[in-house]
């Protein structure tokens, strides 16, 4: 399944986005989730523009600042939207209270709800250039969550190995935020990068991964506000996940 994180078309509505994501013919929709974009958390609204456009939306992103009352407003909204994957962020790495309750309750209320609540690798800042921002942010950690989502820019920023990363995570991946890296700056288009993005679909594709696969692109590169060229990097980031995905065969193939 492809999809467009709708963070990589920033500066647009909505409504224009979900025509940029069904004209260049994706699967669905990945929202990111904006308290500064109302919209974004207007459930009536966003049945219609589902309706509208034939398309679900598969994942919601709650932001990089949630808490744990934002976290449970998304649970809420997936439901409505019947969308069953949750993507969190990674807490701050003094924020207790909050990293307790993830630890303790997520589980309980995937059970309850049958929606899977992901937890993300997070960016590499740090305080003071020592101290790691977020917690939760190791392979190990992930890994203990139970459903992970993997962003492959935030990989690089760790200067991790992309394949030893998802080998390590595979269990338990449910969602993949794809973008490569170049020149040390991230979410750039698929093939313009250094990051072996075609290596980590075509093992996706043989290990039988069944989440999507969300094109994460920053919008600058999308070149967003000139429609035609959104569409043709639409268009050539499609053309990478067929080649890359669509085409390998499977390993019961």
């Amino acid at each position: 399944m492809i999809t467009l994180s709708t963070d990589s078309l920033k500066g647009y509505g909505l409504n224009r986005i979900f025509r940029f994501i069904k004209e260049a013919g994706f699967d669905g929709v990945d929202l990111a989730l904006n308290t500064k974009e109302f919209d974004s958390y207007n459930v009536e609204y966003l049945l219609e523009l589902m309706k509208a456009y034939k398309l679900p939306i598969t994942a919601l992103q709650t932001p990089a600042t949630a808490n744990q009352k934002q976290v449970i407003e998304a649970i809420a909204m997936a439901k409505k939207l019947e969308t069953k994957i949750v993507i969190i962020q990674a807490p701050k790495i003094f924020n207790f209270k909050y990293i307790k309750w993830l630890t303790n309750e997520i589980p309980k209320i995937r059970q309850k709800e049958e929606i899977s609540i992901a937890l993300e690798n997070a960016p590499s800042k740090t305080f003071l250039g020592i101290i790691p921002e977020h917690a939760m942010n190791n392979l190990n950690e992930l890994r203990k969550f139970k459903h992970a989502a993997l962003d492959t820019s935030r990989v690089a920023e760790h200067e991790d190995d992309l394949i030893r990363v998802y080998k390590g995570l595979a269990k338990f991946l449910v969602h993949v935020h794809l973008s490569n890296v170049k020149r040390n700056k991230g979410y750039q288009l698929p093939d313009q990068g250094i990051m072996p993005l075609e290596s980590l679909l075509a093992k996706l594709k043989q290990d039988g991964y069944k989440g999507a696969i969300s094109f994460k692109i920053a919008a600058k590169y999308f070149e967003a506000g000139d429609d035609e060229k959104v569409s043709k990097h639409l268009q050539e980031c499609k053309k990478f996940y067929e080649e890359y995905f669509v085409k390998v065969s499977a390993a019961s193939e």
